[in-house]
């Protein structure tokens, strides 16, 4: 593919799609993104032009398409909320792919989720198979990405329970917290999908880091990594939920979900399958220790494109300072770009490990 080819990416302003309109300018594409926010504070300049989804304007949504050799897909929704909801998702999500095909795009790279099901119960991972399936139906061509748990400066679960770690004497699993995950750094996800757009033909790809944990291990690894380690204990499920909706309560957020939970517990984080990524989260926690947990991540604040106030954070635990919030480099490499997954090597487990589903 060309060089100046139009690569459309859904949410540069945001997390994941940013790391990816990065790797696309590094490589010296023409970037557009199309959002929710577009009058956002635009962290790549005039590099990166802004459309507005308009999903209400299949027409509009179809123009903002033209053109555009590759489509990168992150669009979603974490939980069901008042503001949005799943099912709000999976209809504007079917509306992008069919202006993607009335656009004349010739290559759709999808983030869905790991083991998703439309047998489910969970309306997280019945809808993100629901879009798989329309998805090949399209006619597009199309790679489907399926990450687990994103890890970076700007992640939510690893910051937050480091943030826990940091401000309470024990923390809490849910059941016995040997349920598996396999996190990846989420510019590790960028370079894949940047990759998987030059590919043809269609794939489906489990998007798994180079490590796995079991949950109650994950929390000593941060714990460790930040200089707090606490006891860890056992609770039941709805005990874990009744603290998370009162933590929520006093940061204006939503903690954690019945749903979330249930999803770690079933193991839906974590695959059989060979890391796609190379990063490995003990180095990554090890570099950004000094930073993590120190200032509270909401994904309330991020959708609603604010800035949210620690007042009442630092009245309740007193929080320190926080880091810079800029997308990085690859872990020990600022600025360039990762080599592929190095063939062969074997993930390193944790002590411990849970290897059956």
């Amino acid at each position: 593919m060309g060089a100046t080819e139009l690569h459309v990416v859904t949410g540069a302003f945001g997390y994941s799609g940013r790391y990816i309109a990065r790797r696309l300018l590094d490589r010296g594409k023409r970037v557009r993104t199309i959002t929710n926010s577009p009058e956002r504070r635009n962290p790549f300049g005039g590099a990166v032009e802004a459309h507005p989804y308009n999903f209400d304007r299949p027409d509009a949504l179809a123009r903002s398409l033209q053109g555009a050799a590759v489509l990168y897909n992150t669009y979603w929704v974490r939980f069901d909320h008042t503001d949005f909801t799943h099912s709000q998702a999976v209809a504007n999500t079917l509306t992008l792919f069919d202006a993607a095909v009335r656009a004349g795009v010739r290559r759709v790279v999808h983030v869905s989720i790991t083991n998703p099901s439309p047998e489910s119960d969970l309306p997280y991972f019945r809808g993100k198979a629901r879009l798989e399936a329309a998805l090949m139906e399209s006619g597009l061509p199309y790679s489907i990405l399926r990450p687990t748990v994103l890890f970076g400066k700007e992640d939510i679960l690893v910051n937050n329970i480091a943030w826990l770690l940091r401000r309470l004497p024990v923390f809490g699993v849910f059941g016995d917290g040997r349920y598996r995950l396999q996190p990846l750094y989420v510019d590790d996800l960028a370079e894949l999908a940047v990759r998987h757009g030059d590919l043809e033909g269609n794939r489906i790809i489990d998007a798994v880091g180079p490590e796995t944990f079991l949950y109650r291990d994950l929390v000593a690894a941060i714990g460790e990594a930040i200089g707090r380690r606490r006891p860890i204990v056992e609770i039941p499920p709805a005990l874990g939920l009744a603290v998370g909706r009162l933590i929520g309560g006093i940061v204006g957020d939503v903690f954690i979900t019945r749903e979330e939970i249930a999803g770690l517990m079933q193991g839906l984080l974590a695959t059989d399958s060979p890391p796609a990524g190379w990063t490995r989260l003990t180095e990554w926690l090890g570099q950004n220790a000094g930073t993590l947990g120190r200032h509270y991540s909401s994904e309330l604040a991020r959708r609603r494109n604010r800035i949210q106030s620690y007042e009442d954070l630092r009245r309740a635990f007193s929080p320190g300072r926080g880091g810079t919030g800029q997308p990085p480099g690859r872990p020990g490499r600022p600025g360039t770009s990762a080599p592929p997954h190095p063939r062969g090597e074997v993930p390193r487990r944790v002590p411990g490990e849970n290897r059956s589903r």
